[in-house]
């Protein structure tokens, strides 16, 4: 099992001068815990990425915060890295407990709210992979988990790759709906700090940087504080798996704004410890970024590879070839569809839609 999919522990330690690490549960597929980071200063504290909505992970974010001798009245600042709701889903009850003011990205936006579509954290390998760990181990999540399975789903429109007349299973239509009555709920909370590429914020005494990362979302943030040479590098760059890239993000080329943000992100000289959002803390950015890129680059040949072999042919025969068949689903095809459009948008394939039906791809 990787080290993102590890159960969340109970423990709160220092990893950074007034950095406090702590790991929230989750009950996502592919990954077990989140970390929420307390950047603590002589005001309170700001957390960066309180967990998922619902009194477990309430519960348990007190419990943590009462072990650093804090509270929620003490947070006076809420740091949301991407809109997924592992990330954000304390926000807004820290903010009406505490008055915390949240920041994000210009661009922060969750389901109903913006995008048309939402998708997961880990990609569809590593998460096929945890299931079959989970399987194997017996380790089953709980049934009911305050109801957030349904945010974790795209909408019942068809995606883009399918015929127009395709009508999404009644799951996936259930589905789109607990998204909307989420949307509707309590647990979206609203920015009082937008931020762009390049603004400060005081945290823990010091000056850090945000840094804009579109890929995984196109709302994702870093934050760079070079004077301890710490980054907390959200789900943009995680120590052991890669993070999903789909075709249904927002902006027209997810995997080239990913690429570009990793490339940005490697060339930071100064970073000696990087804080993911899932896993250890770790060093080596700049070969962990590369190492994530390859991956992709990789991708990208195999599809190629698949195009020359059965010649014109749909995202879901693509698909097929690409993945073994323990990932085929909604998730592989998103990825597929992202890898695909990338081929087509750099001059590398052609694409067309049959009379009435599917996307066909072709070199």
């Amino acid at each position: 099992m990787r080290q993102e999919q590890e159960r969340a522990s109970d423990e709160v330690s220092e990893i950074a001068p007034n950095v406090l690490r702590m790991q929230l549960p989750v009950w996502i597929p592919g990954l077990g815990h989140v970390n929420c980071y307390a950047l603590v200063d002589d005001r309170g504290a700001a957390l960066v990425d309180p967990g998922l909505p619902g009194t477990s992970t309430w519960d348990a974010l007190v419990g943590r915060l009462s072990q650093a001798g804090l509270a929620p009245r003490d947070i006076h600042t809420v740091v949301v890295t991407h809109s997924h709701p592992d990330h954000f889903g304390g926000a807004a009850r820290l903010a009406r407990e505490s008055g915390a003011q949240v920041v994000a990205h210009r661009a922060f936006a969750f389901g109903p709210f913006h995008a048309r579509h939402h998708h997961p954290e880990a990609s569809a390998e590593d998460v096929s992979a945890h299931a079959q760990a989970v399987e194997n181990q017996r380790l089953h999540p709980p049934r009911r988990v305050d109801g957030l399975w349904a945010t974790l789903r795209r909408v019942s429109t068809p995606a883009p790759w399918k015929a127009p007349g395709e009508r999404p299973t009644l799951r996936r239509r259930l589905m789109g709906v607990g998204l909307r009555l989420f949307g509707r709920g309590r647990f979206f909370p609203e920015v009082t700090r937008h931020v762009e590429h390049g603004d400060s914020l005081q945290l823990a005494g010091r000056e850090w940087f945000a840094l804009h990362t579109p890929g995984h979302t196109a709302d994702h943030i870093c934050l760079h504080d070079p004077d301890t040479g710490v980054l907390l590098s959200g789900d943009h760059v995680l120590p052991s798996i890669t993070p999903h890239i789909g075709g249904l993000a927002e902006g027209r080329d997810p995997l080239k704004s990913f690429f570009y943000s990793l490339d940005r992100i490697g060339e930071i000289r100064d970073v000696e410890r990087v804080l993911p959002a899932h896993g250890h803390p770790f060093g080596d950015l700049a070969g962990r970024a590369e190492a994530i890129k390859r991956h992709h680059v990789e991708r990208l040949e195999e599809v190629r590879k698949i195009a020359r072999e059965i010649g014109p042919a749909d995202v879901e025969q693509f698909m097929q070839r690409l993945f073994r068949r323990r990932s085929w689903g909604d998730m592989a095809e998103s990825e597929t569809y992202a890898h695909l459009e990338h081929l087509r948008l750099g001059g590398q394939a052609v694409a067309h839609r049959k009379p009435g039906g599917r996307l066909i791809y072709e070199l």
